[in-house]
């Protein structure tokens, strides 16, 4: 049988208005803005978690404890002085009794703080970027002038941001894979059920020479198109939430554990091409196994 010729983009072949195309729009629309909310939250948390890091990593508290006669303040701000000293420390600066009761308020639960309570004292020691004090060398000053003290590095919760920060990011991408296997799913079943709904269609473009390939290259150009209308759509509106949590969760406690940046919000760019791409991919793959078993 001779074949026929048949154009790249045969729109007028399937039908323009299909409800179930519009209810598989939203569902595509949906999960992009999903996809997209999760990689601009993944790109914020692994921004706090570095400035967490930077922050600790420059930085070290010391707990002091008074020996003798010595009065705890005297012995924070003779531990400050003398950390003052070291190379590599910028400042040390004992905190008044005040600030180390408002640390350890939290632990301790509602009511006043009694008087008679030995709490340490507590010096905050800011360290130079360049080349900083290590704690042995923080450890040994204080050892040689004869203070009694504990140097905490931060390094245990330098340890916990950072894992927290890689567990963000693998939650998103397995968030994001997740996502593209369920749009996949979805068009899979869409262009199974426009196949046996289109199942005179599909035989008629047989007898008029039309191969598999042009059967499923129809169902791939229709999905890609509004695959992509739908990432769009959807990646548009992660944006404006993203914009809006930047906008308006300044100076609140949501800015400061995810501060989205503009930037972040080029993450919803890809959108409608990977949409299109998936889209594409599942229904070529789908409508050549349908037509394969065909009798």
């Amino acid at each position: 049988m001779r074949r026929i010729a048949v154009p790249w983009w045969p729109a007028a072949l399937l039908p323009k208005q299909d409800g179930r195309q519009t209810s598989l729009f939203f569902v595509i629309a949906v999960l992009s803005f999903l996809a997209c909310l999760a990689a601009i939250g993944a790109l914020a948390a692994g921004r706090a978690a570095e400035g967490w890091k930077q922050q600790l990593i420059g930085s070290a508290t010391v707990v002091v404890r008074a020996q003798g006669l010595e009065s705890p303040d005297a012995a924070a701000a003779r531990a400050a002085e003398t950390l003052a000293g070291v190379k590599g420390v910028v400042e040390a600066r004992a905190l008044e009794r005040s600030e180390a009761d408002a640390l350890i308020a939290r632990f301790l639960g509602p009511g006043p703080i009694p008087a008679d309570l030995p709490t340490p004292r507590l010096v905050a020691v800011d360290l130079a970027k360049a080349q900083p004090a290590t704690t042995a060398e923080l450890s040994r000053a204080l050892a040689a002038d004869g203070v009694d003290a504990t140097v905490e590095d931060h390094s245990v919760w330098t340890a916990e941001i950072m894992r927290s920060g890689a567990l963000a990011r693998w939650v998103a991408i397995g968030l994001l894979v997740l996502i593209v296997a369920t749009t996949g799913a979805a068009v899979a079943f869409a262009t199974r059920q426009g196949l046996a709904a289109r199942r005179d269609l599909v035989e008629i473009l047989h007898l008029a020479g039309a191969t598999d390939d042009f059967i499923a290259r129809l169902f791939q150009l229709r999905f890609a198109r509004m695959a992509a209308f739908a990432g769009g759509a959807g990646g548009a509106a992660a944006a404006l939430a993203g914009a809006g949590l930047h906008q308006f969760g300044q100076g609140q406690t949501l800015a400061a554990i995810l501060p989205i940046a503009w930037k972040d919000l080029a993450a919803a760019l890809p959108c409608p091409f990977i949409a299109a791409l998936t889209a594409v991919l599942t229904a070529g793959f789908t409508a050549r196994a349908v037509l394969d078993r065909r009798p």
